[in-house]
């Protein structure tokens, strides 16, 4: 019986390159608010960080300060990308004791950080390729973010684009290992399988993939694990890993009350979305049935619609938001529907192939 209870995803940490330019584009482009922030100002002398924030969604973008560290090392080979997917939890200690215990390998033990606000408690374990996960317990703390950081007062107002909450983190592995991550999952967290998808169902005629969900006990972590199946051409996944060198992050999928408006402004901020072919529009409404969108406006947007008996979703995936093919986000809005867009894998690899043999490696 676990002597822990993970809640939701508490934050994802970015390391970048960059990460004051980063913050100047999730603030300006992706309608985050910067809130903390840690670096020599605040006596960090090694690492910076930028805390943004979207009603319940946190990113942390971070940078090293000098040279010849982990972080600088991690953007050497993984170029930006996340490096930490954090939970929420109500004891850090347990939680960390308990996976440990279980075979996860631990980064991070327990420790109490504190400051005028109150005190937190963190600890992180290893997970798929270098990424980790971190338990963070704020049961005594009221401060921004954790101790260590101090609020930001932007002179910038903010425009929020209407992103929630996370709904899902994708990580994407080299092929074989999808299944040992998913027994990662099941025996050290005690997850269970959401929904599952193979090569037979998702398949274009170059490429295809895998895909498992896990899920904790409430449904509200769900990380969908994939990995390349054989095409006779090179994958997406298998792109993202050859560009990424190992397993990592995909994309965060951020939830939306409203997918049009959102769009519009992200759209309007400058936003590239993957492309839809007017073509999928044609049968849509016989595909997924009665909409209350509009369909010459999500045609217009390229939004993607799929639907399951318990209702339907809409989702748009955006272009990778670095140089490298490696890490985007998708904006969803579910409406009643718990599926993960198995209608538009097709529809959205062939357009990710578009934009792969754009780049000359399909």
């Amino acid at each position: 019986m676990k002597n822990y209870k993970i809640n939701s995803f508490d934050h994802c940490e970015l390391y970048v390159g960059n990460a004051k330019q980063a913050a100047h584009y999730y603030q300006n482009t992706l309608g985050f608010q910067p809130v903390g922030y840690m670096g020599l100002e605040t006596g960090n002398r090694k690492k910076v960080s930028y805390v943004m924030k979207q009603n319940q969604v946190q990113f942390v973008l971070s940078s090293p300060l000098v040279s010849g560290t982990p972080i600088g090392q991690h953007i050497e080979k993984h170029g930006d990308g996340i490096k930490d997917v954090s939970f929420s939890v109500d004891n850090a200690e347990n939680a960390w004791k308990e996976t440990t215990a279980r075979g996860a390998e631990s980064v991070s033990k327990p420790k109490m950080i504190e400051d005028d606000k109150g005190e937190a408690v963190v600890a992180t374990i290893k997970t798929y390729g270098d990424t980790t996960h971190t338990f963070v317990e704020r049961n005594n703390y009221n401060g921004v973010f954790l101790p260590g950081y101090e609020e930001m007062d932007s002179d910038i107002a903010t425009n929020s684009v209407g992103i929630i909450h996370i709904d899902h983190v994708v990580g994407n592995q080299p092929d074989g290992i999808m299944q040992p991550v998913c027994d990662f999952y099941e025996k050290v967290f005690g997850w269970h399988r959401f929904w599952s998808v193979d090569d037979k169902d998702l398949s274009t005629e170059y490429s295809s993939l895998r895909s498992i969900v896990m899920a904790n006990e409430n449904e509200k972590i769900k990380m969908p694990i994939n990995e390349p199946a054989d095409g006779l051409k090179k994958s997406q996944i298998q792109e993202f890993v050859d560009y990424y060198k190992g397993a990592g992050v995909q994309h965060v999928a951020l939830s939306t009350k409203n997918i049009i408006k959102t769009v519009k402004k992200l759209r309007s901020n400058g936003v590239e979305f993957l492309p839809t072919p007017p073509s999928y529009y044609d049968t849509l409404s016989e595909r997924v049935g009665h909409l209350q969108e509009n369909i010459n406006i999500l045609a217009e947007l390229g939004i993607l619609v799929d639907s399951d008996e318990n209702g339907y979703m809409l989702q748009i995936f955006t272009k990778p938001i670095q140089d490298r093919p490696t890490l985007f986000y998708e904006i969803i809005q579910r409406k009643g529907s718990n599926s993960f867009g198995k209608g538009n894998f097709r529809a959205l690899f062939e357009s990710i192939e578009r934009e792969q043999a754009l780049r000359g490696n399909l």
